[in-house]
C-alpha cells in the first residue's frame, strides 16, 4: 500500500452516522410536496449524494421541484435533523492516531460547508482537521469531485499522489478518480462492497479501526 500523507474524509456515513437526521428532513420535505414516505430505508440513498440529484433521481423531480424539495429539506435540517447523528465508534480515536503520525486531515463532503463545519465543531472534532470542505448553499461544487478539487486547491496540495479519499459511497470513489486521487471505500457506512467495487475503489476496509490497520483488499 503507498504511503499517503494526506487523507480526506466524506462525512455522512464514513464520520458520523447522520441516517436518522437525513431520512428525517427527506421526509419531512416529501411531506411538504404531498409526499408521504413511510419506508426510511428507501432514504438511505440520500446519504451520499447532493440532494438536488436526490429528489431528481429517486422521484423524478423537474430541477426547479428539486431545488424547492431541498429549501423543505432545510428547514427541517438545519435546526433539528443536524443533530440527529452521531459519530461512529472509534473514529476520533483514529483521528487521534493519524494526526499523531503526522498526517494532514481534511473533511470533503457533498453536505453544504457551514453544515458541515456545525457538525464536526458539535462533536469536538474542529481540532483534528485542518479544513472542511463542502458544497456551497446555493449549489456550487455540487459534484464530490469539484469539492476535492476545491479542498486540494485551498490546502494547497499540489501532489496528488500522497492523498487518499475516504467514504463510504459510489460518489466518494467516482470523485476521487475524476480529481486524480485514490479511494478506500468504507464498509461500515451505507455503501455495499459491490457499489463499492464497481466504482473502481482502490481499496476497501470494513471496519474504522482498518483505517490504520493491515485491513486492506487491495483490487
Amino acid at each position: 500500500m503507498r504511503e499517503y500523507s494526506t487523507y480526506f474524509f466524506d462525512l455522512d456515513g464514513t464520520i458520523t452516522d447522520s441516517s436518522l437526521g437525513i431520512t428525517n428532513s427527506a421526509m419531512y420535505a416529501l411531506k411538504k410536496l404531498g409526499i408521504i414516505e413511510d419506508d426510511r430505508a428507501k432514504l438511505y440513498q440520500f446519504i451520499g449524494p447532493p440532494l438536488n440529484v436526490s429528489f431528481r433521481e429517486y422521484y423524478g423531480f423537474s430541477e426547479e421541484k428539486a431545488w424547492e424539495a431541498v429549501t423543505y429539506y432545510r428547514e427541517y435540517y438545519q435546526d433539528k435533523g443536524i443533530f440527529e447523528n452521531r459519530v461512529y465508534d472509534g473514529f476520533e480515536e483514529m483521528l487521534k492516531v493519524l494526526k499523531a503520525a503526522g498526517k494532514r486531515l481534511v473533511v470533503a463532503t457533498s453536505k453544504p460547508e457551514p453544515y458541515a463545519r456545525k457538525i464536526i465543531d458539535y462533536f469536538g472534532l474542529s481540532n483534528y482537521f485542518d479544513y472542511i470542505a463542502g458544497m456551497g448553499l446555493d449549489g456550487k461544487r455540487g459534484t464530490k469531485a469539484e469539492v476535492i478539487r476545491y479542498a486540494l486547491s485551498v490546502c494547497g496540495i499540489e501532489d496528488k499522489s500522497g492523498v487518499l479519499m475516504v467514504g463510504d459511497r459510489k460518489y466518494d470513489v467516482i470523485g476521487a478518480r475524476e480529481a486524480g486521487i485514490d479511494c478506500l471505500g468504507v464498509l461500515y457506512g451505507f455503501g455495499s462492497r459491490e457499489e463499492l467495487e464497481s466504482a473502481g475503489a482502490d481499496y476497501i476496509v470494513e471496519t474504522v479501526g482498518d483505517i490504520i490497520n493491515l485491513g486492506y483488499t487491495c483490487f
